[in-house]
């Protein structure tokens, strides 16, 4: 029979068990701080019906879109992101759901993108949203959710050597729709379909730079490939004044709002806008999101047609090439596709793939081998049934337990394996142990880093020994709990 090459679809990523276990921690201390704040799990299936998800959040995104039949021969296609699902959600369960509803939902979603780093076709996402609450104030505690997450994950200001305050490892830039519009209106820019290509170029600005939004602003360009790009054909004095607007900056959310009014129509729609602003800065001042975690930005604007209002995205300065690990905003629309009545909403997603690969660069997060605490190595002849009771009593003290199935029955081999995936304790048990009812607890991690650079048999031995303990078998909870908290 021919054999067929392993390999992943392009895009797509199989997790090892330190993939996973590193996973694991980050999606646990995120859902510990979105239940903090009175959020309530909820899923929704992978795929969804075709006429759902199309429409939604413009056309670059809906060409990346997986189209499949299901055994009826309905069009459906595989989830993009987690927020139309639940507006449909919202809409569908419409009399079992009280508004205002605060919901967090985990799952895989997927995108026909362009892989890069931390970037790929299925990835997991951790969503947060606020249906039914028509108030900036429903924003500003997504934002301190989202930054309070960042914090719990070790991206938080810290104390530098000297005892000053570091700036935090994360920031969340924030900006809103409202702006953008008011400028493109106040300068005659009325058409929808042209407004939103200008939002899709200004998203770019990060990855291509400014004088490449120019030109797709402006006549077009031809990117890396050869290929070219079609231009907006704004004329040249509304494209710089679109470059200045979104070049301005400030040390702080109210000096920047009053340097955006110079860049700004005086228009009502502008005047609104930067009210909101205003509004929305000083809630986040009371629920004490720092000025450099969340800073105002105007450059922002998110890609997705959905957004009405605020938008927001975090991104790690130190690991730049991994773009944005999250974001979100107002979609006060998106609940119109399914009911008559208008539906504000509000929330934000943290891409767990993405976050992980640059936690992983900035040597934040790690990937450990194993999640096992205690190993289980035995001594001259103890039968395989002893071993199993032992293990079941180390399990119901609470510790994850692996007793050995390899085939070398000596105990140096046993060891090797637990060293092998850095199982941090063992549990040695001997004939005369088990007469005895002894165990001996041995500190794996502790032993290996003293015995590294000892060459002397008996400096050895005794580093053996100094990282060995004997105790009676009721005992044995205490000693393994002193080495794993040491």
């Amino acid at each position: 029979m021919e054999k067929i090459e392993p390999q992943t679809l392009k895009g797509f990523q199989d997790l090892l068990p330190g993939d996973m276990i590193a996973r694991a921690a980050v999606v646990e201390t995120v859902r510990r701080v979105y239940e903090r704040y009175g959020f309530l799990p909820i899923d929704t299936p992978i795929l969804e019906r075709m006429d759902i998800l199309t429409g939604t959040a413009g056309g670059d995104t809906n060409k990346q879109i997986f189209e499949l039949l299901t055994p009826e021969e309905e069009p459906a296609a595989l989830r993009f992101d987690l927020t139309v699902p639940f507006a449909r959600v919202i809409s569908q369960h419409r009399d079992e759901m009280k508004l205002p509803f605060r919901r967090y939902a985990m799952g895989p979603v997927f995108r026909a993108d362009k892989p890069g780093p931390g970037r790929f076709r299925q990835f997991t996402q951790l969503d947060i949203d606020i249906a039914g609450a028509d108030t900036l104030a429903a924003d500003a505690e997504v934002i301190a959710v989202m930054c309070d997450a960042m914090r719990a994950l070790g991206l938080g200001a810290r104390q530098g050597e000297d005892g000053t305050s570091l700036r935090p490892i994360f920031e969340m830039r924030i900006s809103n729709r409202k702006l953008v519009d008011a400028l493109l209106e106040g300068n005659g820019v009325t058409k929808p379909e042209t407004i939103k290509q200008v939002l899709r170029v200004m998203d770019k600005l990060q990855k291509v730079g400014i004088d490449n939004v120019r030109a797709e602003l402006g006549p077009g360009r031809v990117d890396e490939s050869g290929a070219p790009i079609a231009g907006v054909q704004l004329p040249a004095d509304l494209i710089e004044r679109i470059a200045a607007f979104v070049g301005v900056s400030a040390p702080t959310r109210a000096e920047l709002l009053e340097s955006l009014a110079n860049y700004l129509p005086q228009t009502e729609q502008s005047a609104q806008a930067l009210d909101e602003m205003a509004e929305l800065a000083r809630y986040l001042d009371a629920l004490g999101v720092a000025e450099d975690e969340a800073p105002y930005d105007p450059s922002l604007t998110r890609g997705l047609d959905y957004y009405t209002g605020p938008v927001y995205e975090i991104g790690l300065p130190g690991a730049p090439e991994f773009g944005s690990v999250g974001g979100g905003g107002r979609y006060d629309e998106l609940c119109t596709r399914f009911l008559e009545e208008r539906v504000p909403a509000t929330g934000a997603s943290i891409g767990v793939d993405r976050l992980i690969a640059a936690l992983a660069s900035l040597g934040i997060v790690k990937k450990p081998k194993t999640n096992v605490q205690v190993s289980i190595a035995t001594v001259g002849k103890v039968p395989r049934e002893e071993v199993f009771r032992l293990a079941s009593e180390l399990r119901t003290l609470g510790f994850n337990t692996l007793t050995y199935l390899g085939g070398k029955k000596n105990m140096s081999a046993q060891l090797s394996d637990a060293d092998r995936y850095e199982i941090p304790v063992a549990v040695i048990l001997g004939e005369d142990e088990l007469a005895n009812s002894l165990v001996s607890v041995k500190d794996l991690i502790a032993g290996k880093a003293i015995r590294e650079g000892i060459i002397d048999r008996d400096a050895y031995r005794n580093a053996g020994r100094q990282t060995q303990v004997t105790v009676p078998r009721a005992e044995m909870e205490i000693a393994i709990r002193r080495m794993l908290e040491a």
